[in-house]
């Protein structure tokens, strides 16, 4: 407020509505950073929190937009002050989104950060002599390039992306800054993120085709009527991500990228009422959760891992399936063992090669130690007294099938290739194969078939036939008289149907594919096993891949008499 005698010409009223304002600034702040200290585990510590957060972003919001012009005059409100209320807001539906893994808040985050960028909010912050306003403003379109990206909305990524970069190239040429590098580092991420799918399909004025991979109505094969499968839902997914030089961005790999899509259903628009999400009345609750709550881990330590898979176990309710995806690097046991238990196998690394005691880092070891941040199967089986349903795409993802079901409870684990054809252009930082076709089974196809594009009229049509032969793996697993029941337990829900259904058709194709029929090693596999004759060998699946590829013009990369030739 004005100072000095000019003070007592304000009216009461006006005086009012600045000290109000100034309140409720001061206590979203407050809210706002105490966000931080929740808890990230566990699902119930941090709802009404988050509430009494919105509630008061909400009167925040809608009282500076009532009393703008005294604001205006009395305050001095600016409008990159307006900006980052709207920008806290946005975040606030990001992380309500991370919470909840409902991608309905994705949309929210949008709009606010759409408004912002419509409104030009920030557009005076780059006249004020202030390097710490540029990094507030730099620091918005980099959270605002998240969200497009898990919408797949890319070509408002790119946008932000050019006007990203010239805002970079200003601030660093008008402060002396040392965190330039670290910005452009940003944006080379974001480039290579954009860049990492290996097919490119377009539209006949050759505009790439934005292809969305969560879950559709249309997605998951339907279950044949009569089918008996287990009545088990998929309620809470650990994503896990450390592999070395993979394309990454906000601490979100390529293939925690992928495989969080593959979790997710398709985003419907919520009315923008910036009421409190999630605080409906009981009896407005949707009837059932429209996506599992997923937990992301970005080079998680071994106790970080070990605290969110007991907080997920703890909370898992009855008759739910606890999923746990690894993408990792593999560590390999360093000598013979007398014994082979679940710990001889080696595992996948989820943190740093070394030991960090005290914040320093242990450089000289001892070879005979065993790995600390190494997750091996036998590190999993407290976990097996629930439903578990395992991914790991990693070089040793081999140390999974040495699992033991101790509890009898229903388990699978669904293992990548511990290596791939020489042959094969080497892909790994643009993420794993085997990941890519647990997300786009048909752009896996098409690339591990030498096709870079196609136009979109064909994919659309590839995609019609891969969803009749999803729906005849769908049948050969339910008649299958020799699959293991586990397999069956978890056939009811819906996504990890279509994973499973996924699975099959990679190795199927895998083992049709002839530069893939060298080793076993680029073969993927799973435990229990799968009668092989009855799924990935299947016949009637070879003719439908062989079939696939003639669509395509590429069936030359395919055996045509594989059973003769195993």
């Amino acid at each position: 407020m004005s100072s000095g005698g000019a003070e007592d010409d304000i009216p009461q009223a006006e005086r009012k509505t600045v000290t109000d304002f100034c309140y409720l600034l001061d206590k979203s702040k407050q809210l706002f950073n105490g966000l931080r200290d929740l808890p990230q585990y566990g699902q119930k510590q941090w709802q009404s929190y988050f509430g009494r957060t919105f509630d008061v972003y909400t009167k925040l919001w809608k009282f500076q937009q009532q009393h703008r012009q005294v604001l205006d005059n009395r305050y001095g409100l600016k409008r990159w002050q307006i900006g980052e209320i709207a920008s806290k807001i946005g975040q606030l539906y990001y992380h309500y989104y991370l919470r909840t893994s409902e991608t309905s808040y994705l949309n929210e985050a949008f709009s606010f950060y759409s408004a912002i960028r419509q409104r030009s909010y920030y557009s005076q912050v780059n006249k004020e002599d202030r390097p710490e306003l540029v990094v507030k403003k730099l620091r918005y379109y980099a959270r605002f390039i998240v969200v497009c990206l898990l919408l797949n909305k890319m070509d408002v990524v790119k946008d932000l992306v050019k006007e990203l970069s010239d805002e970079i190239e200003d601030y660093t040429h008008r402060f002396n800054t040392e965190d330039q590098v670290e910005w452009n580092l940003v944006l080379q991420e974001v480039a290579a993120f954009i860049e990492a799918d290996p097919v490119m399909v377009l539209n006949d004025d050759n505009t790439i085709v934005i292809t969305s991979n969560r879950l559709s109505e249309t997605g998951a094969p339907l279950l044949e009527q009569g089918m008996i499968v287990g009545q088990l839902a998929l309620a809470d997914a650990l994503i896990i991500g450390n592999c070395n030089n993979q394309v990454k961005f906000s601490e979100l790999t390529i293939d925690m990228f992928r495989m969080l899509q593959a979790l997710e259903r398709e985003p419907m628009n919520l009315a923008s009422q910036m009421n409190k999400p999630g605080m409906q009345e009981s009896t407005e609750k949707p009837a059932r959760r429209e996506n599992p709550h997923k937990y992301l881990l970005y080079k998680p330590t071994f106790s970080q891992l070990y605290t969110f898979l007991a907080a997920s176990f703890k909370e898992l309710p009855a008759n739910s399936v606890l999923l746990i995806y690894l993408s990792a690097t593999g560590v390999f046991p360093s000598g013979r063992s007398d014994s082979e238990g679940p710990y001889d196998f080696g595992g996948v690394l989820t943190n740093s090669n070394r030991d960090i005691i005290n914040g320093d880092a242990l450089h000289k070891r001892n070879q005979s130690y065993k790995e600390m941040h190494c997750l091996h199967p036998g590190d999993l089986y407290p976990f097996t007294r629930k439903p578990l349903f395992i991914i790991v795409d990693s070089s040793n993802s081999v140390a999974y099938k040495n699992f033991t079901n101790l509890f009898g409870q229903p388990l699978v684990c669904l293992l990548s290739p511990t290596a791939y054809p020489k042959a094969l252009q080497d892909q790994s930082q643009r993420g794993s194969l085997f990941t890519l076709f647990l997300n786009n089974p048909l752009m896996a196809f098409l690339f591990v078939s030498g096709l870079s594009s196609m136009r979109r009229g064909l994919w659309e049509k590839c995609q019609d036939y891969l969803r009749k032969i999803n729906r005849d793996i769908a049948q050969l697993l339910t008649h299958s008289r020799s699959i293991d029941q586990s397999f069956l337990q978890f056939f009811g829900d819906e996504f990890l149907r279509l994973l499973l259904t996924r699975f099959i058709f990679c190795s199927a194709t895998m083992r049709m594919h002839k530069i893939f029929r060298q080793e076993t090693r680029n073969y993927p596999e799973s435990y229990p096993q799968l009668p092989r004759d009855e799924t990935v060998e299947n016949p009637h699946l070879q003719k439908h891949i062989l079939e696939l590829a003639s669509i395509l013009d590429v069936r030359n990369v395919f055996l045509e008499n594989t059973l003769d030739d195993y």
